[in-house]
């Protein structure tokens, strides 16, 4: 067996990048084995084996509608929340072409939602707005009431940082935009399931999600539609969702993703992010009490309950991980794997090169146990010291 399918032994690394994705829970692959085996049916089939599948992604709509506080109907299933991202700033953009021509965004969003706008700039001759941050990650509702015109067509900032875990006021930005009649999309793939996401409570339009940062399997998203948002589709064919995304269901993926999503509720009800904001912070307080000068980059308090990003002074946080096997982390956002520059994010928030550098994102999940957490502390400072020792 290959080093690329040896499943993992006993001693594993300490898994500390829910960030970038999670495992799939139980329960989740338990909902999804039977339309894996025998409940195999095409939803759009008039026989049984179809009404059966049809049933299953209908059931799932309503467990994520739930989740987000909405109605089962504004739920568009995509394959990933970079697609579900495209179709919100694309779709609008081509739902209201002739309107305007003009784009808000931030400067830290997500590759997807930075993408789909650079593309509409260079393809369609959209005028973007790249709004600033502060020091701590946050955009200013009122950088973004400053920068609407007339032309304006969508506002899309993040809801949370998946590289420092910040959280953006979205009901501020979204009061805004639609003070000016202008849609507000939020990408909300980092923080659905790790803090209460209620769409009527941001007063978004459109809202991105995706399943595995969710405990559902990578390959399946969602976007939330408020009623009489002018979206246009990007994938023709049939009228799938609603006519927004043609193909066939992909019937054991949505199966799970609403399965993640009922237990993300109760996870919820049952006040389990607080005891992942207990481990990240037991974490840092580890951290902090060995290491002088350890910066915490991020908002302190309004931050996703998981997320700890610091910067460890004059190191770089790419070489401490690799001196440290035993704990599988991340610089920053696993789209930018490999990086030999600073991080966008963490230079947009005004932070020096070196700094920026030193950077490590840790980020907790559901499994963590506070064993985890000092073991993970305890590696980190040996690879440190043996680091300082090096001539």
């Amino acid at each position: 067996m290959s080093d690329d399918v040896r499943p993992f032994a006993a001693d594993a690394p300490i898994y500390l990048d829910h960030n970038a994705t999670t495992p799939i829970a139980p329960e989740v692959l338990d909902a999804m084995r039977p339309y894996l085996e025998d409940r195999f049916g095409n939803p759009s089939s008039a026989h049984r084996y179809g009404t059966v599948a049809h049933q299953a992604v209908e059931r799932a709509r309503a467990e994520v509608a739930a989740l987000l506080g909405c109605e089962p109907a504004s739920v568009v299933f995509t394959a990933s929340g970079s697609e579900a991202d495209n179709l919100a700033i694309k779709g609008v953009a081509l739902g209201l072409l002739g309107d305007g021509d003009h784009i808000i965004t931030s400067a830290i969003e997500h590759p997807a939602v930075l993408g789909a706008c650079r593309y509409l700039e260079r393809r369609l001759g959209y005028r973007l707005t790249i709004l600033p941050v502060d020091g701590l990650g946050t955009v200013d509702p009122e950088d973004v009431r400053r920068a609407i015109e007339p032309a304006t067509v969508l506002v899309s900032v993040m809801h949370a940082n998946n590289e420092v875990g910040t959280l953006e006021p979205i009901a501020d930005i979204a009061r805004v935009a639609r003070e000016h009649r202008i849609a507000c999309h939020t990408d909300a793939a980092q923080s659905v399931g790790k803090v209460p996401v209620h769409v009527d409570e941001l007063a978004v339009d459109l809202l991105t999600m995706t399943g595995h940062k969710l405990y559902a399997p990578k390959g399946i998203g969602a976007l939330y539609v408020r009623p009489g948002t002018r979206l246009d589709s990007l994938i023709h064919g049939a009228g799938h969702e609603h006519g927004l995304r043609a193909g066939t269901e992909n019937v054991p993926y949505i199966v799970g993703l609403g399965a993640a999503c009922a237990l993300a509720a109760e996870r919820l009800q049952a006040g389990a992010p607080g005891r992942v904001r207990e481990l990240r912070d037991r974490l840092h307080a580890a951290l902090r009490s060995a290491v002088p000068g350890l910066a915490l980059n991020g908002h302190a308090e309004q931050r996703l309950p998981n997320t700890l990003n610091v910067s460890f002074p004059d190191q770089d946080g790419e070489s401490l991980l690799a001196r440290t096997p035993s704990v599988a982390a991340a610089t920053g956002s696993a789209c930018h794997s490999g990086r030999t520059e600073p991080s966008a994010v963490l230079m947009a928030m005004g932070l020096d090169a070196q700094r920026a550098l030193g950077a490590v994102r840790l980020s907790l999940g559901h499994d963590t146990t506070a064993v985890d957490v000092d073991t993970a502390a305890t590696a980190l400072l040996a690879s440190l010291s043996t680091a300082l020792a090096s001539p």
